[in-house]
């Protein structure tokens, strides 16, 4: 009982920590901006009759625009990944973030599609994924491997373990505290690009190096598309770069009251905090008798699928929140991607099922599984059905679709991927 009451005592306290040094007010809000590409790496380029952009020089020119408006507010402590036309790497850009402690980390590019003239425009941003992989996860162990608030904390923190259950329970916690304000401040952004007359592609999800390996609420703003005539000429003048500029500079100013963090100059009334909903939300792409892999092209680019599988369909939902700020946006998401008919669809969290349950399809096919299978192998008391000439495949029972998708994550953790969560109505 001792030893239960010390691990609880323990765990509350580096919670407590974690969640007072993600909200509690700072004498300076410390932004990192990140202008993309430099030096031998222009990034995207076009040429046209007003001239050659390229987005090394696209992105720094708003970098410089939007840091000069942050330096002249007070509140806030701006550090740059470069001024110049150089080169840091990708590494050396997101050490930086992290070692300044940063409470934002917006990195700025400029989009490009394959086509010479594109018929693609406008702005999107993109933020981590709402299932922190394991490569985010060592970064804010790293990064949090000593938490120090003040010499009275250096005491209390001497015997932090970042590998502890613990530990690794608050830094969860941690890493959606900053994908939920990834996701606010990247829609703040778009909402601006589209109220100042921009075309607004939506905020996006995505494995991208500069966001995962940032442990930090992060952003990678793509300002428009350089193979797009009036996207590359109104981002290659001086206009163009000053009113992007601007539009981030407010978006940045709205989240940093929203999320409490530095007080900033002439503050209007405080927003009131977004309440979650009762229901998660997940975004309806499609419904189909298709059964698609992870990855597919079918989802248009579009990462974070849950399909479920229902009287005979396979129902491809794509990401879940409880706040409707987050839902809106990933809605505006599928829909941008091109699922003109995507609906959001409220799902009560850790409702069992009346009647019936949940079960894993792991493989569909014309062919019985072989007796050595990797899947016969390792998985005890699978089921097999034989519909309209093919071979089906489940394993495990479970009440709630959040066992469901436990049970869905740790058969990807012994390499079976592409399961499908199947309801069976009894």
């Amino acid at each position: 009982m001792m030893i239960t009451n010390f691990c609880f005592k323990k765990y509350f306290l580096v919670l407590f920590v974690f969640l007072f040094s993600l909200g509690s007010a700072q004498k300076k809000f410390t932004i990192v901006l990140d202008a993309g590409h430099g030096d031998h790496d222009v990034g995207a380029t076009r040429s046209y009759d007003f001239g050659t952009p390229m987005e090394k020089d696209i992105t720094l020119g708003i970098v410089l625009k939007l840091g000069k408006m942050l330096e002249e507010n007070k509140a806030f402590r701006v550090i740059y990944t470069r001024k110049t036309d150089t080169y840091p790497s990708l590494t050396e850009r997101t050490n930086l973030a992290n070692r300044s402690k940063a409470d934002l980390f917006v990195s700025v590019h400029v989009n490009s599609s394959p086509s010479k003239s594109a018929t693609a425009r406008g702005t999107e941003t993109f933020v981590q994924g709402p299932n922190q992989n394991r490569e985010n996860l060592e970064v804010a162990k790293k990064e949090n491997d000593v938490i120090y608030l003040d010499a009275k904390d250096r005491e209390v923190f001497a015997t932090y373990d970042p590998t502890s259950p613990e530990s690794l329970i608050a830094l969860k916690i941690q890493q959606s505290k900053y994908l939920e304000r990834s996701l606010f401040i990247g829609s703040f952004v778009e909402e601006n690009f589209e109220k100042g007359g921009r075309f607004s592609r939506g905020v996006k999800q995505a494995n991208l190096h500069i966001l995962r390996m940032s442990a930090m609420p992060s952003v990678l703003i793509e300002t428009g598309f350089v193979n797009n005539y009036e996207d590359a000429y109104f981002l290659n003048s001086e206009d163009g770069q000053r009113k992007t500029a601007a539009q981030i500079y407010e978006a940045i100013i709205r989240y940093s009251r929203k999320a409490n963090i530095g007080a900033t100059e002439n503050p209007k009334k405080e927003e009131k905090k977004e309440v979650p909903l009762k229901n998660d939300f997940r975004i309806l792409l499609m419904s189909t008798p298709i059964k698609y892999n992870y990855g597919d092209p079918a989802f248009k680019g579009l990462n974070y699928i849950l399909p479920v599988k229902e009287n005979g369909l396979y129902k491809y939902y794509y990401s879940v929140s409880n706040l409707a700020s987050v839902r809106d946006a990933n809605l505006r998401t599928a829909k941008d991607a091109g699922f003109r008919n995507a609906v959001s669809v409220g799902f009560v969290p850790n409702q069992s099922l009346s009647s019936g349950y949940y079960t894993l399809e792991v493989f569909v096919g014309k062919d019985k599984l072989s007796s050595d299978s990797y899947i016969l192998k390792n998985l005890k008391d699978v089921k097999r059905e034989k519909a309209n000439g093919m071979f089906y495949y489940t394993y495990g029972t479970a009440k709630t679709l959040e066992e469901a998708v436990k049970l869905q994550k740790g058969l990807e953790e012994k390499g079976m991927k592409n399961s499908v969560i199947q309801k069976v109505a009894k």
